[in-house]
């Protein structure tokens, strides 16, 4: 995951939480975290539990993300810091703002800071690197994952709908995105993304990808309805037919390799601990036979051939085209 993919999907994520952006430039962004997100990323759970108690207002966290080289932000501050430094004369800190004549420290108008006397969160900012492999952005990760297994979306019409006008009717799709893993010393994955018109009973292929480039909105678009005749247990029973349908089709050749591979290491082993077990003392045979079994468990942990499916993510979609077939 390149840099570039990294920040574009870190400020889609940042926008998407609704934090609001406080400076933001190719490098780094600096950010005050929705409650949603801090909730996610500070492991502040006690906190949070505290504000639910007492219905205090949330002090969230703020955070300038890095990308990138974590240095050259750095250096470039640096120098902003020399070449401004007659603005910064006025300020209490390097990047503290100066505060008005006469107001009252942030301790004082902090429930935090009243009852445990400690600094608001929303007064400190704290700077961490997002590369891929961090821990933040393995966070940042988790967090969409949990947010985005389901969604409920309806396609924008593409003329500005009259009021009392007539009602257009939208085609409900249900998507399923499926990674399928082939397992075995080696090992292989797959993403399939499967829609079904409920409806018509239409299965479409590649459905994420086809919807793309379509303008969705949560919101339920005034002079529209939609129509249903399937349901959600079916459809879902329906594309799992077909998913294993089509990979029954496969060429699993490989799996054929690997059960091969498997049992030329098991026999290897036989004749090792065989030989062991012929020249060992009676009192350490029964260890010999459990490493054996050991041993044996472990090879077919590593080569036997499998297939796990699991679903990433779901969602509902309101789409206003019937059908993605080409006529």
């Amino acid at each position: 995951m390149k840099e570039e993919h990294v920040r574009n999907f870190v400020l889609r994520y940042l926008e998407a939480t609704r934090c609001q952006v406080i400076e933001k430039n190719p490098q780094r962004v600096t950010v005050q975290l929705s409650p949603d997100a801090d909730r996610d990323l500070t492991n502040r759970s006690y906190y949070w539990s505290f504000v639910e108690r007492t219905g205090a207002a949330p002090e969230t966290m703020k955070f300038t993300f890095t990308f990138g080289n974590p240095q050259e932000p750095a250096e470039s501050a640096a120098k902003s810091a020399k070449s401004g430094g007659r603005a910064g004369s006025q300020t209490s800190g390097p990047s503290s703002p100066a505060a008005p004549k006469g107001a009252n420290p942030p301790v004082a108008d902090s429930i935090l800071g009243r009852y445990f006397g400690v600094a608001p969160a929303s007064q400190r900012i704290l700077e961490e690197p997002l590369t891929y492999g961090s821990r933040r952005l393995d966070q940042i990760f988790q967090s969409c994952r949990k947010k985005g297994r389901f969604v409920h979306l309806y396609e924008e019409p593409g003329q500005p709908q009259i009021p009392g006008a007539f009602l257009s009717g939208y085609s409900s799709w249900f998507c399923v995105n499926y990674k399928v893993e082939l397992i075995c010393d080696m090992k292989r994955d797959e993403l399939h993304s499967l829609g079904i018109n409920l409806s018509t009973g239409e299965v479409a292929e590649n459905f994420m990808e086809n919807i793309s480039r379509k303008q969705l909105t949560p919101r339920l678009p005034a002079n529209t309805h939609v129509r249903e005749t399937i349901s959600l247990q079916t459809a879902l029973s329906m594309l799992e037919n077909l998913l294993e349908k089509k990979l029954s089709g496969y060429d699993y050749t490989w799996a054929k390799e690997a059960n091969e591979r498997m049992n030329e290491e098991i026999s290897r082993i036989q004749t090792y601990y065989g030989d062991l077990l012929e020249s060992a003392e009676p009192e350490i045979k029964e260890e010999i036979r459990l490493q054996y079994e050991n041993r044996k468990q472990e090879l077919e942990r590593q080569y036997l051939p499998r297939i796990q499916i699991s679903a990433i993510n779901c969602g509902l979609f309101h789409l206003t085209r019937e059908t993605f077939h080409e006529h």
